[in-house]
């Protein structure tokens, strides 16, 4: 076997992937599930991800609980600075998705948000606004 023969093989075998006995996302969630302290999964997400692929996680993590009170995109927005677009994409996955953020909602997981109640306008604030 010539040398260029023995680099194209070489490469080849670096690109394929490797073969195991269990999937590279089934390991991924094995260590997921391994740590059990925040500081620890902190530390490995950082590890993990991009500064910008943590971010769109946690931001597709915090508009779970106002998607599970009824809480308006708009007003997901205003209140978290989460484009529309992605609480959107949260929601369809919430209700037809495959069942994660439903798990992880059965577990408790889910941070307590306080919804406020818009103030139902008066009828002297209803003449003010048809006035303007």
């Amino acid at each position: 076997m010539n040398v260029l023969t023995h680099y194209y093989i070489m490469k080849h075998r670096f690109i394929d992937p490797e073969a195991t006995p269990e999937s590279a996302e089934d390991s991924l969630c094995r260590a997921l599930l391994a740590l059990d302290k925040i500081a620890e999964m902190r530390a490995f997400l950082r590890d993990l991800c991009t500064p910008a692929e943590l971010e769109a996680l946690t931001d597709r993590w915090r508009v779970v609980p106002y998607l599970l009170q009824g809480v308006a995109y708009r007003e997901i927005h205003e209140r978290t600075a989460v484009s529309v677009t992605t609480i959107g994409r949260v929601a369809r996955f919430l209700s037809q998705g495959n069942g994660g953020y439903q798990a992880a909602v059965a577990h408790h997981a889910v941070p307590s948000v306080r919804v406020r109640k818009r103030a139902v306008p008066t009828s002297v604030a209803l003449k003010r606004r048809a006035r303007r």
